[in-house]
Parts: structure tokens; C-alpha cells; sequence
């Protein structure tokens, strides 16, 4: 569950966070000073999204395991963000470079103690009990 919810939240904060770096492609006779703006608002939605996900991932994923994960999703979402939203053309040459990460997604799981694999998640790890502030 831990597992599953670090991805979930990862995949929302990334979103967040393409619109954030991209979005403002789309309006380049905006002054630099209102997307500066806007782009941190909405990084600042993402925070809220990435900090719980490392922090939740944390117990069943190493801090390099969920960097090269959040890579991943990065990737992912700013390619359907690049072909959907800015309608720029998928290259052979992208998918190929995508291999590589999957590859690299393959690397840091390979032998970890702290996971069989990427599918096996170790649950015996739990989440500390919320204090009631």
C-alpha cells in the first residue's frame, strides 16, 4: 500500500510540476514576471504532493530507488504533457532514450536488500501512527 501510494503521489506531483516548468510555452506573449508567478504557485501545489511521496516511499524504496522512479514518471508524464498539450511530435530517437532510463529503473533494483524486485514490495515496514495535532 505504501508503495502503491508513493507512486500515486509522485505521478500527481509531476504533473503539477510540468505544468509548472512547461505550461507557459503555451502563452509566450505573457510577461515573464506573471509565469514566474504562476509556474511557482503551482510548484508549490507539487510540494504538497512530493514531499508525502518520499517521505511514504521512503520505507519501502531507497532514496535512489525513488529518485530513478520519479525520473521515470517525470519522463512519462512530460511525454504525454509535450504530445497532448504542447503538440509537439514523438521521435523514434525519445523512445529509444526511454529504454535506457527503463534499464536504469532495472539497475537500481536489481540485488537491493531492502527489495526482491521492483513488484515485490517488503511490507513489514509501516508508517508511523499519526499524532493527533
Amino acid at each position: 500500500m505504501q508503495a502503491t501510494s508513493s507512486l500515486v503521489l509522485l505521478l500527481i506531483s509531476n504533473i503539477f510540476m510540468t505544468f509548472a516548468w512547461y505550461g507557459h510555452l503555451k502563452f509566450k506573449a505573457q510577461p515573464l514576471w506573471r509565469v514566474i508567478v504562476i509556474s511557482w504557485l503551482i510548484a508549490s501545489l507539487e510540494y504538497c504532493f512530493q514531499v508525502p511521496a518520499n517521505r511514504i516511499g521512503s520505507y519501502v524504496f531507497t532514496t535512489a530507488q525513488l529518485k530513478v522512479i520519479q525520473e521515470v514518471i517525470t519522463l512519462s508524464v512530460f511525454a504525454v504533457f509535450s504530445i497532448m498539450y504542447l503538440k509537439e511530435q514523438f521521435r523514434w530517437n525519445y523512445l529509444v532514450a526511454f529504454a535506457f532510463i527503463i534499464g536504469a529503473v532495472v539497475a537500481v533494483f536489481y540485488g537491493d536488500p531492502k527489495q526482491a524486485s521492483a513488484v515485490t514490495i517488503d511490507n513489514s515496514k509501516q508508517l508511523p501512527p499519526q499524532s493527533a495535532h
